[in-house]
């Protein structure tokens, strides 16, 4: 099935979470957020307070608004101030994401450590058991990353010189690597040297298009979306 059945769909009815920074509603390139929480690992508890403090989960936002300007986003906070967290928060996120029926889970972010591996597994299990698709960097400066390496994640690479609405697919014996654009959406007046960039922008932009098969294909496994964005 040709990829270009699905390109004209806008992601209208896939919920969508965002493991993050947070999300600033209030931001044109956003629009409405439908909901979220933040996490921290001393909290027994979570709370809905996910706005976002350094603008790393809204841009990540923006740029899946722009290619599923339909799909209903969810802010998960895992970061405050800085971009590290603990395996324990993406944990607990994951557990979120799978509770509240999302349908896709951005993760621009990963852990190289292979200690954590039968957790993630286990994690990404149970996300496939419920219709949990994760979308997750499979490469974090040169190293496989958890959980974007393991086979039920759609894991992403990244390609500097991409145009921002196009993908491609790298075909590896253990099955595809989808290659998408390293920069977030333009923001007037600033240089996109001077804006964010990196493998945290290639997996938004490619969970905006896996949005648009997930439209297409509202019961779609990991495994059909994957022969879909092939």
């Amino acid at each position: 099935m040709s990829h270009k059945h699905f390109m004209s769909c806008t992601g209208r009815g896939v919920k969508i979470a965002v493991i993050d920074s947070g999300v600033n509603p209030a931001h044109p390139h956003v629009g409405e957020v439908s909901g979220g929480t933040r996490i921290s690992s001393n909290d027994a508890t979570t709370s809905t307070d996910y706005l976002d403090f350094i603008g790393h989960g809204t841009a990540i936002a923006a740029a899946i608004r722009e290619k599923a300007p339909e799909a209903q986003l969810y802010a998960v906070k895992v970061f405050d101030r800085t971009l590290t967290t603990n395996i324990e928060v993406i944990l607990k996120a994951i557990d979120w994401c799978i509770d509240n029926e999302m349908d896709l889970v951005n993760l621009s972010l990963g852990t190289a450590n292979n200690e954590h591996r039968d957790l993630m597994e286990r994690a990404t299990a149970r996300a496939e058991q419920t219709g949990t698709t994760l979308v997750a960097a499979r490469e974090m400066s040169g190293a496989l990353s958890l959980p974007g390496c393991l086979p039920s994640v759609i894991g992403v690479g990244v390609d500097w010189n991409c145009p921002r609405d196009e993908y491609h697919v790298e075909r590896l014996a253990e099955g595809p690597v989808f290659i998408a654009s390293a920069y977030p959406r333009e923001i007037p007046g600033i240089p996109r040297e001077r804006n964010m960039s990196g493998i945290s922008f290639a997996v938004a932009n490619m969970t905006g298009f896996v949005a648009r098969a997930r439209e297409f294909a509202p019961e779609g496994t990991a495994t059909v979306l994957k022969s879909l964005l092939e």
